[in-house]
């Protein structure tokens, strides 16, 4: 039992540590000051103020993104001015569809609270309540969206995938795999050996000097070219005496 807990730990350990792991800590403690901003917003709107629950929500869930835009960028590590167009713009339109979600889990909390007969610190308790546990269910959503679309960052694949095989900088692209170097190197060798093969045959064939053409047609005799046809048929005769 305690080695399968030891691993358990190991592993979650492992995986707080990889750079999605950092993001999400880094996140949990920005998602819990924005909460922490929101409820008290929400409760001093509520119990102080005595709003309804539209304008509560307004105001504690613009305070809690506030909060949370700042640290956002600090726990996906951006600096300088933020791109308006990429970032700024494209968070705060998240953060009006939480904002339509935590409304109405404060409207639900409104009425909960009325329904149930509760005034006072209670019923800002029951109000608060609700508020916090539809937090926790857009925590993960605003983690998954910031993470993965508006925080992410470009990959050398994705751009490549973007625009195209001929943009890879050199030395990215993939080499030819084991199992198509076999193929690719069976014809040079066939070819290789068959040069071979042809250069061993030529050298162990005697060369052969080209027939020079007679004056009247007729083949050279030893190698001799024959003025005329009798001089070729003495020289045979000379040279094989026929046999009596």
């Amino acid at each position: 039992m305690a080695l399968a807990q030891n691993r358990l730990i190991t592993a979650l350990w492992g995986r707080l540590r990889t750079k999605v792991g950092v993001r999400f800590t880094r996140f949990v403690g920005v998602a819990i000051a924005a909460l922490g901003t929101s409820v008290i917003v929400l409760s001093v709107c509520n119990g102080l103020f005595h709003m309804t629950a539209t304008p509560a929500a307004l105001l504690s869930t613009f305070s809690g993104a506030l909060v949370s835009y700042v640290l956002s960028r600090w726990a996906w590590e951006r600096k300088g001015k933020p791109d308006v167009l990429r970032e700024t713009v494209p968070f705060w339109v998240i953060s009006a569809m939480v904002w339509v979600i935590l409304w109405l889990a404060t409207k639900f909390g409104y009425h909960l609270a009325t329904w149930l007969g509760l005034t006072g610190f209670k019923h800002v308790l029951v109000v608060d309540f609700v508020y916090v546990v539809a937090n926790f269910g857009t925590f993960l959503l605003r983690f998954v969206i910031f993470h993965y679309v508006l925080f992410a960052e470009p990959t050398t694949a994705a751009r490549a995938a973007a625009t195209g095989p001929d943009t890879i900088p050199p030395g990215t692209r993939e080499a030819s795999s084991a199992a198509e170097a076999p193929h690719s190197a069976a014809p040079a060798a066939t070819a290789e050996a068959n040069g071979g093969a042809r250069a061993t045959s030529s050298a162990n064939t005697p060369s052969v000097p080209p027939a020079t053409a007679t004056a009247n047609g007729k083949p050279p005799v030893n190698g001799k070219t024959s003025v005329n046809g009798n001089s070729a048929k003495a020289q045979r005769t000379l040279k094989y005496p026929a046999a009596d």
